[in-house]
C-alpha cells in the first residue's frame, strides 16, 4: 500500500500501512497533536520547525492559555504558534536563542528537539534520571553541543530518540515530521498514559 492512496484510518496518501511511521502518525492524527500539510498529505519526510514542535507539545497539553506573555521579538501576536510558544516559554520548556529570538521558522535540530523534550518531561515530573553511557556509544557523540548532552543522553536511554542506523545520532541534523510523530508516541509511553 503505497503512495497515492489513503490508508483506511488516515486521509494521507503519503502514509501507508507498511511505513515505519504509520502508527505514530495515526496516533498523532487521532489525538489532534499533528495535522497534515494539506488535507491528503502528511509529508513524513518533511522537516520540522521549532514552532511546529512547540505547537505539538501545546496541543498534547490541551492548548492551555499562557498565564503571562513572554514574547520573543520574532514571535508576532496572532500566529498559529504564538500561544504555544508563550506557554512553552512560561513553563521553561523553551528559552530561545538569546537576543530575544526564538526562531519559530527555523528547522529544529535533533539536539534542540531532545532539549525541548527533556525540559517538557521535567515540567511534567516524568522520570528524567535515565542517564547512562548509551548515547556516548554513537560515533558522533563528540559533536553534541554541551547544552544538549544531558538531554540527548536521557532521550536515548529512555528510548525517545534512537540513532540514525549508521551508529550516529546526527545531533545537528534536522528532525522530520515522521520522526516527531514517533517521538510523541514514545513520550506518551514514557508518561504511562
Amino acid at each position: 500500500f503505497g503512495e497515492g492512496a489513503a490508508s483506511d484510518d488516515l486521509p494521507y496518501t503519503d502514509v501507508g500501512r507498511a511505513d515505519w511511521f504509520h502508527d505514530p502518525v495515526a496516533y498523532a492524527y487521532e489525538h489532534g497533536i499533528m495535522s497534515g500539510v494539506s488535507e491528503d498529505r502528511f509529508e513524513p519526510e518533511g522537516t520540522l520547525t521549532r514552532a511546529m514542535m512547540v505547537a505539538m507539545l501545546w496541543r498534547l497539553e490541551g492548548q492551555p492559555q499562557p498565564e503571562s506573555v513572554r514574547s520573543f521579538a520574532d514571535v508576532p501576536d496572532g500566529t498559529w504558534y504564538t500561544q504555544a510558544v508563550e506557554w512553552a516559554a512560561e513553563k521553561g520548556i523553551v528559552s530561545g536563542y538569546g537576543d530575544d529570538l526564538f526562531g519559530p521558522e527555523d528547522n529544529i535540530t535533533r539536539e534542540q528537539l531532545a532539549a525541548i523534550l527533556y525540559r517538557y518531561a521535567a515540567e511534567k515530573a516524568y522520570d528524567t534520571s535515565q542517564g547512562g553511557m548509551a548515547a556516548r556509544e554513537f560515533s558522533d557523540w563528540g559533536s553534541v553541543s554541551p547544552y544538549a548532552e544531558q538531554a540527548i543522553s536521557w532521550a536515548v536511554n529512555a528510548g525517545i530518540i534512537s540513532g540514525m542506523g549508521d551508529n550516529t545520532l546526527a545531533p545537528r541534523g534536522t528532525a522530520t515530521r515522521g520522526q516527531a510523530a514517533v517521538i510523541l508516541m514514545g513520550l506518551d509511553k514514557l508518561a504511562g498514559l
